[in-house]
C-alpha cells in the first residue's frame, strides 16, 4: 500500500556558504583551477523532505520521480509526495553503497509507463547488480524484464548510474566491486561504462564485439552526461587511503582506457586516457551530473558536501551550493536545478528532515 511521506515547502532565500573549498593549497598539481571564494548566498525550495537516501532524479513533465535505495520510487506530483513500492524478481540487497540505485524513465514514458533501473542483489555469496526493466501500474512498480544480470558487486563501489544518450542508446555506469584488477579486464563488465540499446541488446557499434563495455579502466563512476555537441562526460572516485582524492571529470570515447588502477591524478602512459580535470590530495566524492544552458557541468559530490559547477572550457571548478550536506544527483528541468541530499546514506550527518529534495532558484 502506498503511503505519504512529509512534504516539506519553504523558501530559504538567505544560507550563508561554509568553508571556502581548499583545492588550491593541493600538494599534488591539479589539471584545472579552483575558485576558493564563496558564493552569494542562494534560494531553493524543498520539495521533498524526510526522503529514504535517495539516489536518483527523473521528470516526466512536471511529475518528478526519485529512486530510493532501500528500494522505493518517491513520485512528487502537483504538491503530493508518495513513496510507491518497487517489486523485483530478485530481492534487493541494500547495504553500503549498494541498493536500489539508478533510475531512467524510458522515451514514451508518458504513455508507456516503463522504466529502467539498476539494483544490488545476493546470488549464493556473491553480491552483484543488474539491469531491469519496471512499469508503473496501480500506484506501485513491477519489474516485466531482466536485461543484464550479474554485475560484479560489493558492500562499496557499485557504480549504478544510468542515462539515455543522444544516441538513444542506455548507458551504465559500474564499479570495480573492491577488485581493481577487473577494471582493466575487458572480458569484465565491472569498472566499466557499458552501453546498450534500449531493449537490452549489445549494440552492432560497440567498439568491443559482442560486448556492452563502452569504456574501461574506471574505478567508481557514478555520473554521465553530454553537452550540446554530444560529447560526453564522466564523474569518477579516485583511490580512498594514500593517496587519497584524485577524483576526476573524464570525457568519455568509445572504447577508450581510463587508467585505474594503473594510473591516477595527473599520471600519464602509452594507451591510458588521463582526466580532464582531478582534484589532487583532497576528495570531493562526486556523484551524478548534469549539463547546464551553458554547457557547464553540475556536480553532485558527497564528501565534498558541495554542488559544483565545472567549466570544461577553461577547467575551472567553483561550488554553486554547500552547506546541505552530502549530495547525490543533480538534473536541471526546465531552467530549474534540482538536488537531492544523501545524508541518511550511513555516512552523513542528517538533520530532522532529511533527506531533501531541493530546487534551485
Amino acid at each position: 500500500m502506498n503511503k505519504s511521506i512529509k512534504i516539506g515547502i519553504a523558501l530559504i532565500a538567505s544560507a550563508l556558504l561554509s568553508t571556502a573549498c581548499t583545492e588550491k593549497n593541493h600538494s599534488v598539481h591539479t589539471t584545472g583551477t579552483v575558485d576558493s571564494q564563496t558564493n552569494a548566498a542562494r534560494a531553493y525550495t524543498i520539495l521533498a523532505d524526510k526522503l529514504h537516501t535517495p539516489w536518483s532524479i527523473q521528470f516526466d513533465g512536471d511529475t518528478i520521480y526519485v529512486s530510493e535505495r532501500e528500494g522505493n520510487i518517491v513520485k512528487i506530483k502537483e504538491g503530493s509526495v508518495t513513496r510507491q513500492k518497487v517489486r523485483l524478481h530478485k530481492p534487493l540487497k541494500n547495504q553500503g553503497e549498494g541498493g536500489f540505485l539508478g533510475l531512467q524513465l524510458a522515451p514514451g514514458f508518458h504513455e508507456s509507463r516503463q522504466a529502467y533501473a539498476y539494483h544490488t542483489y545476493e546470488e549464493g555469496s556473491k553480491v552483484l547488480n543488474r539491469v531491469v526493466l519496471l512499469q508503473e501500474k496501480n500506484g506501485a512498480w513491477e519489474e516485466i524484464q531482466s536485461y543484464l544480470e550479474g554485475i560484479p558487486g560489493a558492500y562499496t563501489h557499485n557504480g549504478g548510474r544510468l542515462e539515455i544518450g543522444p544516441d538513444q542508446m542506455l548507458y551504465i555506469t559500474t564499479g570495480d566491486a573492491g577488485n581493481d584488477k577487473l577494471a582493466q579486464d575487458v572480458q569484465s563488465i565491472a569498472g566499466k561504462i557499458l552501453r546498450m540499446t534500449l531493449d537490452g541488446k549489445v549494440p552492432k557499434d560497440n567498439p568491443f564485439p559482442g560486448s556492452y563495455v563502452y569504456t574501461y579502466g574506471h574505478r567508481n563512476s557514478q555520473g554521465i552526461a553530454w553537452d550540446k555537441q554530444g560529447r560526453m562526460f564522466n564523474s569518477e572516485h579516485g583511490p580512498s587511503g594514500n593517496p587519497g582524492g584524485h577524483d576526476e571529470i573524464n570525457m568519455i570515447e568509445k572504447g577508450r582506457n581510463y587508467g585505474w588502477p594503473v594510473i591516477i591524478g595527473n599520471s600519464k602512459k602509452d594507451g591510458m586516457i588521463s582526466p580532464l580535470y582531478q582534484t589532487g590530495d583532497t576528495a570531493i566524492a562526486p556523484s551524478g551530473i548534469t549539463m547546464d544552458a551553458e554547457g557547464q557541468l553540475l556536480i553532485a559530490t558527497l564528501r565534498g558536501e558541495k554542488l559544483y559547477r565545472y567549466n570544461p572550457g577553461t577547467n575551472l571548478l567553483t561550488a554553486k551550493l554547500e552547506g546541505e550536506g552530502r549530495l547525490r544527483d543533480v538534473k536541471v528541468h526546465n531552467g530549474n536545478i534540482y538536488v537531492v541530499t544523501n545524508n541518511t546514506d550511513g555516512r552523513g550527518k542528517p538533520s530532522a528532515h532529511d533527506d531533501r529534495l531541493l530546487m534551485l532558484k
